[in-house]
């Protein structure tokens, strides 16, 4: 069972970093910008992020080995379909499809390894649990660049079906069909369209806002629309009796704080995976195999330390490796904002090992510390919605991401732009080297002016790129640091000793009796 669920999740995540490398080679095979392309990203986890919330009611209608032969099979098509797609609108619409199927059997994973072993080894279960669900989105990236260069983008779609196959074959053999023959429950249609109408509109309006700008009538519309959807989905949720989303879990402090921290570290995770890739490939020209490479030795790390961090998480206070774990994090982010275009190799790697190692510290224990406290009934239920606070601070993560990069970027570039007029000697002593180069290469005289002009915008250009960058680091660190907040909530207070009478009439705690 055990194999089953890990192949499950490997399958998942690490088609959901695999494409991160690809997506400079997606650019400028399909001619779009990065204000398309991220939704190669943004679309896969914000599916996912939908479809968690379905899959309680899918496996108290059809059963655990049902729910997750069907899920594979939607995201096997969806690789395919991406995979064979011919422009960009049908990979996007791949890569929702995939994510449809990715969404039900994480939650379902996680309940079964919680059920699976017994209460005194749930964190070494949580541990083995969270080996794939960040291991596998942290090397997605190597396994991608190396069919990359090696063969061409379509492998990359092609490459999680064969670890599908098996994973269903798998299923088949050990996963319990549906026990009983009872009705189907009810299900919350309603809630569901509410969610699927916030999630979109604040998504696209957080995409369309940099493109149309900020003050554009379609973007209020976009925002207006999420706001009403989003209060509407509350009030409904709140009073049906079928929720797809469970509210009263949330009144639950220490789940809440949980969750909170969840998707902080969904933001993180989805969000370093996403922008580190493209950093080193567009602002220190590596190789998608090079860029990939980069992600190695944290991945590993975090390989190791996570069964470590389950067995902490049974023995040590939890909260204080949560908030250990975030810190780290936060300054592995911070120390990226000193990355330039000949920042070594194995500096950048030494930056991302500190944070993974923080990670590996925070995964499995966050993930005990939310259910511990929820009764059987609603460990399905409290599942979910903690998957769903992690998708969505990943969806939310990447796209705000890919929107500060580029906004940073245009300010950048213009604030440079305004400093190269005739009376800059450093712009003029560039234009004339430039100048030089040209006439060595045997460029006409009358070309050089523009020419040379072409090359120092793209100069100015990479040096504005390099600079958002790390304003997106920073903000990353930033983010960090805020959900240790949360955190400190997780404290777990200690039980007061009850006071029982003695023979002789003195008390004394039960505790020590």
């Amino acid at each position: 069972m055990t194999v089953t669920v890990i192949l499950g999740v490997v399958t998942m995540l690490l088609n959901a970093t695999m494409i991160n490398v690809a997506i400079p080679v997606i650019m400028g095979a399909f001619g779009v910008g990065q204000d398309t392309v991220h939704w190669l990203a943004t679309g896969y986890i914000a599916s996912m992020t939908v479809t968690m919330l379905l899959n309680d009611w899918f496996v108290r209608s059809f059963g655990m080995r049902t729910t997750y032969l069907a899920a594979m099979a939607v995201f096997v098509f969806g690789a395919f379909m991406g995979g064979f797609s011919n422009n960009i609108d049908i990979m996007i619409s791949a890569r929702v499809l995939q994510g449809l199927g990715a969404g039900l059997i994480q939650p379902l994973s996680m309940v079964l390894m919680y059920q699976v072993f017994p209460m005194h080894q749930r964190g070494k279960a949580m541990g083995l649990f969270g080996l794939g669900v960040v291991v596998a989105p942290t090397l997605g990236p190597t396994f991608g660049g190396l069919l990359l260069d090696a063969f061409n983008w379509h492998y990359v779609f092609f490459a999680p079906v064969p670890v599908g196959i098996v994973g269903s074959i798998l299923a088949w053999l050990f996963m319990p069909w549906r026990q009983g023959n009872e009705a189907k429950p009810a299900f919350d249609w309603t809630g569901l369209a509410l969610l699927v109408v916030f999630v979109t509109s604040i998504l696209v309006g957080l995409s369309s806002g940099q493109r149309e700008g900020w003050h554009a009538p379609i973007v209020a519309v976009y925002f207006s629309t999420f706001l009403l959807s989003f209060v509407a989905f509350l009030c409904w949720e709140w009073r049906t009796e079928v929720p797809i989303l469970q509210l009263r879990l949330f009144l639950n402090r220490q789940f809440a704080a949980a969750a909170m921290v969840r998707m902080a570290l969904g933001a993180g995770l989805y969000g370093t995976t996403y922008l580190i890739p493209l950093f080193v490939q567009t602002v220190q020209s590596y190789s998608p195999t090079r860029s990939g490479l980069l992600m190695v030795p944290a991945g590993l790390t975090m390989m190791f330390l996570m069964p470590v961090g389950g067995r902490l998480a049974d023995h040590f206070p939890r909260y204080l490796l949560i908030l250990g774990g975030l810190f780290a994090f936060g300054v592995s982010s911070i120390l990226m904002t000193g990355a330039h275009t000949d920042t070594p190799f194995w500096t950048f790697a030494a930056w991302m090992i500190l944070g993974r190692i923080g990670m590996g510290f925070v995964i499995p224990t966050i993930n005990v510390t939310a259910l511990q406290s929820l009764s059987a009934e609603l460990l399905s239920q409290g599942s979910g919605a903690v998957n769903f606070m992690r998708q969505m601070g990943g969806a939310l993560g990447v796209n705000l991401i890919a929107v500060m990069l580029e906004q940073r970027t245009a300010v950048f570039s213009q604030a440079f732009a305004s400093l190269q007029t005739a009376d800059n000697i450093l712009t003029q002593q560039l234009m004339q080297r430039l100048s030089g180069l040209l006439s060595q290469l045997g460029w006409p005289v009358e070309m050089h002016p523009v020419a040379a002009l072409h090359l120092l915008g793209n100069s100015l250009h990479a040096q504005a790129s390099m600079l958002a960058f790390r304003d997106v680091f920073l903000f990353l660190g930033m983010c960090f640091f805020f959900a240790m907040l949360p955190a400190i909530l997780l404290r777990e207070k200690k039980p007061k000793a009850r006071l029982a009478p003695t023979v002789r009439g003195n008390v004394q705690p039960v505790g020590d009796r």
